[in-house]
């Protein structure tokens, strides 16, 4: 049986898939950079062997899956190829793999990973479904008809897929590196768009998304009258959200969510459409709906002494605004301080009032140096430009966390896509000491 080994296995959809295949009774081996990611506990759980780069890994026999982050001219790539091995890119082995399913893209600017994490629970509870998910996380069930999956609008990579179904979380401009503005981006769900097979599950609160145009029926959900799925009376408490649902007007059901702010309810309203039109028990739904535990890296908590930590991957204006409201809906009689790394000099160039705008929703703001890629030409920009823009914040470093202490009975939130965990980590140090 051929070993398929993934150059670049610490990848946060690389991880996931090798998962899915090592579960299928396939054989897994992958390589990647020594440094530690919060991606290869789950790889170590499982047993796959994970091995430092080196052209030596590359041997006679293999089937080599590559990461979309190394180019050709990586050691490990070449010495495939010069041993004649097949190397497929991530996207295409897994556009290839998904045709053995009824499968579901899940894909949009924001809450795709949340979004496929809560859909994957609840398809679980009725239907045996593997599923693939953007935290790092994937499984491979035994016999199963549905495939749940993320797919990232970046570098147009969804374009390999053709799912029977795709759920559509909204359009928003990210990526400045790669999309022009947002009429590029839009182009590039509009290609996604007709590649669906069965049917696209599309947020219509989204004023780009209600321009999409198909080959197969679009179905619009929200908070808006004009949705055929609507969500009405949204309740909010500190234990959750409970929410009516009605189908083209007519009342369906009652929903409880234990999570909050609005885009929690918009992600859950994608998953129910999804169920009923595929006539999945929807009491099953409700049900699994109230026990999802959530996904990686979004709004994780922690209790420390009288404080509670949060990390959260957020690290666009539209997402820092999200968790700071979730947060404020949660926990409304506390402090509530942001810590931000921002990720990418282009990103934090082109939204930079964006970014100083969400952040000054926080109570107290501290910001870490930008990470950026080698790749990148920063220019004259750093963190004292977005410093400048939110009121009284102060910069952050590993060495001086002990500042958050005095925030008693505060949350704080750790947001960014870089390493902003090590600061969390360093802060959490200081108080088991």
């Amino acid at each position: 049986m051929t070993t398929h080994h993934f150059v670049g296995i610490k990848g946060s959809g690389m991880s996931a898939l090798a998962q899915v295949l090592h579960d299928m009774k396939f054989d897994v081996q992958g390589s990647d950079v020594e440094k530690r990611f919060f991606t290869q506990q789950a790889l170590e759980q499982s047993g796959i062997k994970i091995l430092p780069f080196q052209k030596e890994n590359i041997q006679p026999g293999l089937t080599i899956i590559a990461g979309n982050a190394f180019p050709d001219t990586h050691e490990e790539i070449q010495e495939a190829m010069k041993l004649g091995l097949p190397v497929v890119r991530y996207h295409r082995f897994l556009g290839d793999f998904m045709q053995n399913f009824t499968s579901i893209a899940v894909t949009g600017a924001h809450g795709k990973t949340s979004t496929t994490g809560l859909l994957a629970h609840v398809m679980q509870g009725v239907k045996p479904t593997s599923f693939l998910i953007g935290d790092g996380t994937g499984k491979g069930e035994d016999g199963a008809e549905y495939f749940v999956f993320e797919a990232c609008e970046y570098r147009r990579h969804f374009l390999s897929y053709f799912p029977d179904y795709t759920i559509m979380t909204n359009i928003d401009f990210d990526h400045p590196d790669y999309f022009a503005n947002i009429e590029d981006v839009f182009s590039a769900f509009q290609e996604m768009a007709l590649q669906v097979k069965k049917g696209i599950i599309a947020c219509g609160d989204d004023e780009q998304l209600q321009k999409i145009q198909a080959k197969v029926p679009v179905l619009f959900y929200g908070l808006g009258e004009e949705n055929d799925y609507q969500a009405k009376n949204v309740v909010n408490t500190p234990e959750g959200t409970t929410f009516d649902v009605f189908i083209r007007n007519t009342f369906f059901d009652t929903f409880s969510i234990p999570t909050f702010g609005t885009h929690n309810v918009l992600n859950s309203l994608a998953v129910i459409a999804l169920c009923h039109y595929e006539e999945l028990d929807t009491e099953i739904v409700k049900e699994r709906l109230t026990t999802f535990q959530g996904v990686k890296r979004r709004f994780s908590e922690k209790t420390m002494g009288s404080q509670i930590l949060i990390d959260d991957y957020a690290h666009h204006p539209t997402e820092i605004k999200a968790t700071l409201d979730s947060a404020r809906q949660k926990y409304p009689d506390r402090e509530i301080v942001a810590v931000f790394q921002p990720h990418t000099f282009t990103r934090t160039q082109t939204f930079l009032q964006d970014f100083a705008d969400s952040l000054n929703i926080a109570d107290k703001v501290y910001l870490c140096e930008i990470f950026g890629s080698a790749r990148e030409n920063h220019g004259k920009l750093s963190i004292k430009d977005l410093q400048d823009k939110v009121n009284n914040s102060e910069i952050l470093n590993e060495e001086n966390t002990s500042i958050l202490q005095q925030h008693e009975k505060s949350v704080i939130l750790f947001m960014g896509a870089g390493d902003i965990q090590k600061f969390q980590e360093a802060y959490e140090k200081l108080l088991t000491v």
